[in-house]
């Protein structure tokens, strides 16, 4: 059977498989549609949790940047897997002890304020929405290339299959979809890896073949990588980082604090029926997502190793990287090259005209290569297909690379139909039935909810067929918003009572505004004529001490909690019943629920 005809057949079971299940599970009333009754098993959601996080960007980009960045790529394992940890220990069993269906109600109850709540959507919504472009993306760089359709054309395939699920089954039907979607994508991530691994090492368990012997010549795989990235002007892959010390750091606690920030990993923690199962979610989905994170840096050493192999002989067999004979034809080209070339993802320029593909680094010029007639890099190969053109480079089996095609639409879906929720109940519950319309039916609201997934999710789809950056790019960026506007007015909203509603307001304002600022001057998308001369929004990148956009939102959070702390200070303290609630959330005993009455 052909690899289209297998990816086509796994594919549509995979898909049949998440519309049975939200048929099977479909929301009946708001507390289905929200918080899927809030009845999962821990173990249950902590695999919901998991698929929910392991978006598009840890499934195709991460070991795509690890391969780019070398050791620096590193940080996107720390941060987002640290921000579980916060998440585990100061977040989730508090909002789960709360109460509450989402994060724009516990904000508008805690700080006693239909404003604070009115922003606290805002927020989300301009956080969940740029997270969704990444995911489309993903889905069409998918659907293109596995499916052979356009990208375009893959956007919307991915539209009206979430739009099944998620639309009709909420919460409960995305829960269990999701249930559904971290078991393909975990086998389809972790599967080739095992078949690549024992390739190239003879070891079956991939973190552990990253650190093995390499079996043709008897040295490291991490050696031989280095060895090859050297020689090509790469720069050494275990220590390589094309950012500053500064920028590891505050982009690591970027990504960790947003990742405790996302409204859409925060509600899968008010599913679950006691405060105890809250923590223990998160430790299911810490092992749930440690599987993949764990197996990333094997995939992205073997993936780099393979693409060098395939346009340079001598890699594996340790000969002339630059001898004629060794680089190979253009009209040669494997069919993996061929078939990426048609998305316009790798593309080949002949910049010689000696018709082979030389690919070395045009930023380090290798010597041997100027002396073999190189005239600059002449492969270009996206970052994104790393991992999804990995089993093709490595000639598995079909069905692997079809299982693998699975995987990346899984993990892209499982995560747009999270934040696709999360936007529309901030919409549904938190602004038309909490302030415009509070006589709504539970019927209309439900409805109401439907409506506005339905919207986002063509938003979603135009967005995302319209991407301001790479997908891991665009999901930090997305992070780092919901660093600079959520986890402050959250933490500070659990640990210190007196933390009023003007402060809540005025941090998450300065935080996420300053964030966008920064964003869009980087861009280019804001200008302030004449501001040249300051360095400040005139086209200047990575103006503040050159920090990057991406990880500008540790920087917003610093503002965010500074102005809220300042304001705080001179305006009205709470008043004592909002003190009191917050001292009983902080109680870790019982899993009674706790309600912030009494809103002006």
């Amino acid at each position: 059977m052909s690899l289209q005809a297998i990816t086509y057949l796994v594919v549509g079971a995979t898909f049949a498989l998440y519309i049975g299940i939200a048929i099977w599970s479909r929301a009946g009333s708001t507390s289905d549609f929200y918080v899927a009754g809030g009845g999962v098993h821990p173990v249950l959601n902590g695999m919901a949790t998991g698929a929910d996080w392991m978006s598009a960007a840890s499934f195709i980009s991460m070991a795509g940047l690890i391969a780019a960045m070398g050791y620096g790529g590193g940080l996107f394992l720390m941060g987002w897997t640290g921000g579980y940890v916060l998440l585990a220990m100061l977040l989730a069993p508090y909002l789960r002890k709360f109460g509450k269906f989402t994060v724009p109600q516990f904000v508008g109850d805690r700080y006693y304020s239909k404003g604070a709540s009115s922003v606290a959507v805002i927020c989300l919504i301009i956080a969940s929405t740029t997270y969704i472009i990444g995911q489309m993306t993903g889905v069409g760089v998918a659907f293109s290339r596995f499916l052979g359709v356009s990208n375009t054309m893959g956007v919307i395939i991915g539209m009206g299959i979430v739009f099944v699920y998620a639309v009709f089954g909420g919460m409960k039907g995305i829960t269990y979809t999701q249930v559904a979607q971290y078991c393909v994508l975990i086998l389809a991530y972790t599967i080739p890896a095992v078949f690549i691994s024992l390739q190239l090492t003879g070891n079956p368990l991939p973190q552990l073949g990253l650190g093995g012997e390499f079996l043709d010549t008897g040295q490291s795989l991490l050696g031989k990588v280095d060895q090859v990235a050297t020689d090509l002007g790469f720069g050494k892959y275990s220590t390589m980082t094309r950012i500053s010390t500064l920028n590891m750091f505050v982009y690591t606690v970027s990504l960790m604090i947003g990742t405790a920030g996302l409204p859409h990993v925060i509600i899968r923690f008010f599913t679950v029926p006691k405060v105890k199962d809250a923590r223990s979610s998160a430790g299911w989905a810490l092992v749930f997502i440690a599987i993949l994170y764990t197996t990333a840096p094997g995939v992205a050493a073997m993936a780099k190793l393979n693409l060098h192999a395939t346009v340079n002989k001598a890699v594996m067999t340790g000969g002339d990287l630059f001898a004629e004979e060794n680089s190979i034809k253009y009209e040669d080209r494997p069919g993996w090259m061929k078939r990426w070339e048609v998305t316009g993802l790798l593309k080949f320029e002949d910049k010689n005209g000696d018709g082979r593909i030389q690919y070395y680094n045009d930023k380090n010029t290798p010597e041997g290569a100027v002396a073999a007639g190189w005239a600059g890099n002449e492969l270009s190969v996206n970052r994104d297909i790393m991992v999804l053109a990995n089993p093709e480079i490595a000639r598995l089996p079909n069905w692997v690379i079809a299982l693998v095609a699975a995987g990346g639409l899984a993990a892209a879906l499982s995560t747009a139909a999270g934040l696709l929720l999360a936007i529309s109940s901030a919409i549904s519950h938190d602004l038309l039935k909490d302030m415009w319309m509070p006589d709504l039916s539970e019927k209309g609201e439900l409805l109401a909810g439907r409506i506005a997934m339905a919207s986002a999710i063509v938003v979603a789809g135009y967005l995302g067929l319209n991407p301001p950056d790479f997908a891991a790019g665009t999901v930090a960026i997305a992070f780092g918003l919901a660093a600079s506007s959520i986890f402050p007015a959250l933490m500070m909203g659990i640990f210190n009572k007196r933390m009023n509603k003007e402060g809540a307001i005025c941090g998450m304002a300065a935080g996420i505004g300053i964030t966008m600022l920064y964003v869009f001057a980087h861009k280019g998308i804001f200008f302030i004529p004449g501001t040249e001369f300051l360095g400040l929004f005139g086209g200047k990148a990575n103006f503040f001490l050159g920090i990057e956009p991406n990880a500008f939102g540790a920087i917003g959070a610093l503002v965010n909690f500074a102005v809220a702390y300042v304001v705080s200070k001179v305006t009205p303290a709470p008043p004592e019943h909002i003190q009191h609630l917050v001292e009983n959330v902080r109680i870790p005993r019982g899993a009674k629920a706790v309600d912030g009455t009494h809103i002006h």
